[in-house]
């Protein structure tokens, strides 16, 4: 049997035709239903659908062979456990430094406000620039206007939401999109079925 962790939300949506077009095919009724383990049209296979910063966690430790996740999430989470195989190209947008003007970022020890701490203590660290990192869960862009943070670290698409808000986008830090990630260990004891089906999705990008 194996199991595939997917994200819910947007990932998923954009997943779901992809492997479709590789053969894996998940029913309405079971997308729609509150099951946590779905049927697929393949009785060797099963589904998945968590929230996004659980499916490394899942993949890591063995609960599912294959995952499906950003690299936002991946990066957070680190490489223990598991490999990134597939890039799938969907659901792309870019993890940026953005505050109200570039000379926020001039500071001897910057604020930094995020969900992402790894990614944004490990860039700052990088550059040589003393941190200290704030840890919100929403309203990131909030924090620069009040006063909580120099500068913010996050998610942009068409930067839109950082305009409204009146931040600019400033240091590109990585390029965001979906991955497929394997367990270590199935990818040893399940290789040919894990290839197979890693070559099917890709042949159909």
């Amino acid at each position: 049997m194996l199991t595939i962790a997917l994200s819910k939300g947007r990932i998923l949506n954009q997943t779901l035709p992809l492997l479709k077009k590789a053969g894996l095919e998940i029913a309405n009724e079971e997308l729609n239903s509150r099951k946590l383990i779905l049927d697929t049209n393949l009785d060797d296979v099963k589904v998945i659908i968590i929230r996004a910063t659980d499916v490394p966690v899942f993949v890591q430790h063995g609960a599912a062979d294959i995952g499906i996740a950003g690299k936002d999430v991946l990066l957070e989470h680190g490489a223990n456990g598991l490999f990134e195989l597939l890039d799938l190209g969907i659901a792309k947008c870019k993890l940026m430094v953005a505050a109200t003007s570039d000379k926020q970022l001039e500071q001897n020890i910057l604020k930094v406000a995020t969900k992402y701490v790894n990614s944004a203590r490990n860039y700052f660290e990088s550059k040589g620039q003393s941190c200290e990192v704030i840890k919100l869960y929403g309203a990131m862009e909030l924090a620069p206007v009040v006063g909580l943070s120099h500068c913010i670290v996050d998610l942009v698409d068409t930067g839109n939401t950082l305009k409204a808000n009146g931040l600019i986008p400033l240091d590109h830090i990585e390029n965001i999109s979906s991955r497929l990630v394997v367990n270590s260990a199935s990818f040893k004891t399940k290789n040919l079925q894990i290839k197979n089906w890693v070559e099917a999705i890709e042949d159909n990008l």
